[in-house]
């Protein structure tokens, strides 16, 4: 059920991503707000402004505005769509609600070199939940040791069907693809590129589908590639074995091997542009969410508070386990 009491004031002094009038369609049974300006194509327009939607887990809530050159995303984290049970047998974290307030560059600039994924989140979805690929989990426990789980690998860490999970402070947050929103999106834009949020850095990030050719608006639209592949061969080290994608050493990226760069985005036209911009996409293999910007990332996407406590799967009090192969 929509909550009109979030809906902002004509008047409220700040610019929307979107102005114009509110309408609202209805989705397997859940009320959007939907805006009836489109931006050359059906873009999500809806989250342009406030919405609620009844979640399983308590009322999903996110507004979206722009002042003083920047993007700004409040939300409470929930998500807005159907979502896997937590606690699991994998994770013992139940969802609970956040408060969240996302700052982005309305104009971001990319910079001559990229900047690692470290202790940010990626970016937040339009739904308000955010985009966070990384793990806690280390090969022997020991974050020393160069090895990284990766979470769509072959350690089970309760991720449900929208490849997402909850932190020990009730956060949930996508490990690639967010399959319920997409599925939501689609039923408005069923074939078209799919904006799905914002990075910390400002650029945009769109699903998997994009541009054979992303200057030609008339190209073919398919699902892009990553420039990322197994390593082969044996681990030199650590835990030996064969590169299997079991950790995030596993993969290396090469260049001119996929669509995408280290970062997974590339410049190209984009629905609502009139000007090819920078722009991240998601993909269906590896990294299935960035793990770099090609911007400066807001602060405000920074990890919060200090080194986590124990993760959704933390090794020292659920001993790992593969997911069947």
């Amino acid at each position: 059920m929509i909550n009109k009491a979030w809906l902002p004031p004509d008047n409220m002094g700040q610019r929307c991503c979107s102005t114009g009038r509110l309408a609202r369609f209805r989705s397997a049974g859940v009320s959007y707000l939907k805006g009836a300006r489109v931006l050359g194509f059906l873009a999500l327009v809806f989250f342009m402004g406030v919405f609620s939607v009844a979640s399983q887990t308590g009322e999903s809530r996110a507004r979206i505005y722009e002042r003083d050159n920047f993007r700004y995303l409040e939300s409470n984290g929930l998500p807005d769509h159907d979502h896997g049970e937590f606690p699991n047998a994998h994770n013992p974290n139940r969802i609970r609600q956040q408060q969240y307030r996302f700052r982005m560059a309305l104009s971001p600039a990319t910079r001559s070199q990229s900047i690692p994924l470290g202790r940010y989140l990626f970016g937040v979805a339009l739904n308000g939940v955010p985009f966070d690929p990384g793990t806690a989990e280390f090969w022997n426990r020991d974050p020393r040791s160069g090895w990284r789980y990766e979470a769509m690998g072959s350690l089970d860490l309760g991720l449900d069907q929208n490849h997402a999970h909850v932190q020990p402070d009730g956060s949930y947050h996508y490990h690639a693809l967010p399959v319920g929103l997409i599925s939501h999106l689609r039923e408005e834009n069923p074939s078209g590129m799919l904006l799905l949020g914002y990075a910390a850095d400002g650029f945009s990030v769109f699903d998997d589908r994009g541009r054979a050719d992303p200057m030609n608006r008339q190209s073919a639209l398919s699902s892009l590639r990553s420039g990322y592949r197994l390593r082969t061969g044996q681990r030199p080290g650590g835990p030996g074995g064969t590169y299997d994608g079991t950790f995030i050493e596993d993969y290396e990226f090469i260049s001119g091997s996929g669509d995408l760069d280290e970062c997974n985005g590339h410049v190209g036209l984009v629905p609502g542009s009139d000007t090819p911009i920078y722009h991240y996409h998601l993909t269906g293999s590896f990294p299935f969410i960035p793990r770099c910007f090609r911007g400066e990332p807001d602060p405000s996407f920074q990890h919060r508070g200090g080194p986590p406590g124990p993760h959704p799967h933390d090794p020292r009090q659920h001993p790992p386990r593969e997911r069947p192969r």
